[in-house]
């Protein structure tokens, strides 16, 4: 199975953890994704990747209706996305690797969220960071300005000095300037899954995630988080099954004991008869 799907963030919240502290989340909305084609190695592709779809529009252009009916699917596909196929490597903060495979993918086959993701999670989120338009020195790289005295009168937000005089007689690449800011590919690795609506298709992660509201997201899994313990309602049904199977072998034993019992007592009637 595939580790990764698409999703639109939506509004945040807050949650509570195991120690009783506010932390702030963020839902995601992860409708059904469908596979729309699969790549081998062996194949023309020359690696391993499975290209999801999800959600729809009403206007499509006719390649991508072409593509989507070779998959067998009867949708009109917005969103695209390929999740290759590959090793993932560790982390110290997760107990497993979530490694995702070709095995029993077929195009067209649908994918829901709680085949993917569950409590307890730690994924990546990736996405574009919210456009900010052209900004200066101080907001877009965190310059103090100027001094506001000693003769200062127009240089409080400047960005200063960018290089030397005629050595080197030009402005080094990569110079923090005024420029624009936002809108680039941005992600949070390690982010905590704290609550899943297989209903309504919600995904609950802690923390904040990049992108405007309504903005298009990819939830990569990562595997678990290290230490992750359920919350005290699983516990008390684990407790509340072992105690029922500790009675129903507790009973089971007490009626072999009792038949026992009652054929010894039919031996002991036939002997003295």
């Amino acid at each position: 199975m595939i580790n990764a799907l698409l999703g639109i963030k939506k509004q945040m919240t807050a949650t509570y953890d195991a120690r009783g502290r506010r932390v702030g989340a963020t839902i995601i909305q992860i409708d059904p994704s469908y596979v729309t084609q699969v790549k081998t190695a062996g194949s023309k592709d020359g690696y391993e990747a499975v290209q999801i779809g999800m959600g729809t529009r009403k206007s499509v252009r006719k390649p991508q209706i072409g593509h989507v009916k070779k998959a067998g699917i009867d949708k009109q596909i917005r969103y695209f996305k390929e999740v290759k196929i590959k090793k993932l490597s560790g982390n110290l903060n997760l107990q497993t690797i979530a490694e995702p495979t070709l095995d029993n993918i077929q195009p067209g086959q649908e994918i829901k969220l709680d085949q993917v993701f569950s409590i307890g999670d730690a994924v990546k989120v990736s996405g574009k960071s919210r456009g900010r338009g052209f900004q200066g020195g101080v907001r877009r790289h965190g310059f103090h300005g100027g001094p506001k005295t000693h003769g200062q009168s127009d240089r409080h937000r400047a960005p200063g000095a960018i290089g030397s005089g005629t050595t080197p007689g030009r402005v080094y690449k990569g110079k923090r300037m005024a420029g624009h800011m936002g809108s680039s590919g941005a992600s949070i690795k390690n982010l905590e899954v704290v609550g899943l609506d297989k209903i309504k298709n919600l995904l609950v992660v802690k923390g904040g995630i990049p992108g405007p509201v309504n903005g298009l997201v990819m939830i990569t899994k990562l595997g678990k988080i290290r230490g992750y313990t359920p919350p005290p309602e699983e516990k008390a049904e684990e407790e509340t099954e072992s105690a029922e199977s500790v009675e129903a072998k507790q009973e089971s034993s007490d009626q072999v004991e009792e038949s026992k019992t009652e054929e010894a007592s039919k031996e002991g009637e036939a002997n003295a008869s």
